[in-house]
């Protein structure tokens, strides 16, 4: 009977195992970026502190909304384990270089879903997740602008609190 259940969902199953892992890989990122505003919290960088802040509730806005969608569908969410992550970071630009790392990461795996979607005719599923691909060309391009910032002032004295106060603007 529960083979019978899973074939009427309406998300097709490998696609749906393939979005809570997308839920797992989400929640990861926002606590990622909490423990990078944090370390900018403790280093005066205000600006700085406030985005990932932002950039953690927004990580954790796309896992609930995959996670919603994945249960609006017939399938069963799974509430992720969030590995333990690190609070120790060398500089700004290194916690810039890391957030963009964590974000192709993610368009990879978006990616990733899509594809297997379309493998799968799952068209409902690819059609939901062209969102998530838009949001992170974005996504990817905020961070870019952040570190062009660093090629631009340098990380010396002054510059690295110029850089901060720039912060707010860089997904403009």
């Amino acid at each position: 009977m529960k083979d019978l259940v899973r074939q009427k969902l309406g998300i097709n199953v490998e696609v749906m195992d393939l979005l809570n892992e997308q839920v797992a890989m989400e929640a990861h990122s926002s606590a990622i970026y909490l423990a990078m505003a944090s370390w900018c919290d403790r280093n005066a960088l205000n600006c700085s502190a406030k985005f990932f802040y932002e950039q953690a509730e927004e990580e954790r806005e796309h896992m609930m909304k995959i996670f919603r969608f994945i249960n609006d569908n017939g399938g069963m969410a799974y509430s992720p384990e969030i590995p333990s992550v690190s609070h120790d970071f060398d500089s700004l630009e290194g916690i810039f270089e890391m957030s963009l790392e964590q974000e192709i990461g993610v368009t990879k795996s978006i990616h990733n879903i899509v594809a297997r979607c379309r493998k799968v005719n799952d068209f409902g599923t690819e059609n939901f997740l062209q969102w998530f691909v838009k949001e992170q060309m974005e996504e990817e391009q905020t961070m870019r602008n952040a570190l062009d910032l660093f090629d631009l002032m340098g990380t010396d004295g002054i510059a690295l609190k110029l850089i901060d106060e720039r912060i707010p603007g860089i997904s403009e």
